[in-house]
């Protein structure tokens, strides 16, 4: 299932996140122990540790290892963390996050996907502390405030609902745009208040309301 030359590719893979200036070692340490390959078509497999997004169901993708790794550094994890995630998709980003030791929750709209991503946590034995089918628009207010929210595709605009969501002093970490997105994190400063910071282009799925079977 995750061989020795799995574990090879892997560390040739962290050391190409170093070199485009990923520093954060737990998000490092994190991808050096998930296999990837997994979460991916078996036909993909040879490619599973390149620096490439791949199709999987429903016209999505697994994104890039440079933007998971971009992504989870921005959300600054600790261990214990509570973290919101808008698109589970192959459940690769959300068993990264876990791995790093943070309780994930976890949102996916499309049916095919989340019954996919559910077989991969209980192959490999990793689980979020929540997963569910369902708007990821609408966010999980019943288990808000969350420390971070992640969100993996573009949205065309700031989604407010989630911005509620945040504790103060939560960071969510969201592509704001349409056809390329701008990697953009909102810090919530006080109840009403936020900072907001880009951190360059980048090109995502897009964001949709509602579920689909």
């Amino acid at each position: 299932m995750d061989e020795f030359k799995h574990k090879g590719k892997r560390e040739q893979l962290i050391k190409l996140l170093r070199s485009k200036g990923i520093e954060d070692e737990n998000v490092l340490e994190a991808m050096n122990r998930v296999p990837r390959h997994l979460f991916m078509d078996s036909a993909f497999e040879e490619f599973a540790y390149k620096d490439q997004a791949f199709p999987i169901a429903s016209g999505q993708t697994i994104s890039h290892p440079f933007t998971v790794a971009k992504q989870s550094s921005l959300l600054h994890v600790k261990r214990g963390d509570k973290i919101l995630e808008i698109g589970t998709g192959s459940g690769y980003q959300a068993a990264v996050l876990v791995e790093m030791g943070a309780e994930v929750y976890t949102i996916e709209r499309q049916k095919d996907l989340f019954d996919f991503s559910q077989r991969i946590f209980k192959k490999i034995k990793i689980r979020p502390k929540y997963a569910t089918y369902g708007d990821g628009y609408k966010g999980f207010p019943s288990f808000a405030p969350f420390d971070s929210i992640i969100v993996t595709a573009g949205s065309p605009m700031i989604p407010k609902t989630l911005l509620k969501q945040l504790k103060v002093g939560g960071i969510m970490v969201i592509p704001i745009g349409k056809d390329n997105q701008m990697m953009t994190t909102f810090l919530r400063v006080g109840e009403r208040d936020f900072e907001k910071m880009e951190f360059g282009d980048c090109q995502f799925v897009p964001m949709l309301e509602r579920t689909e079977k």
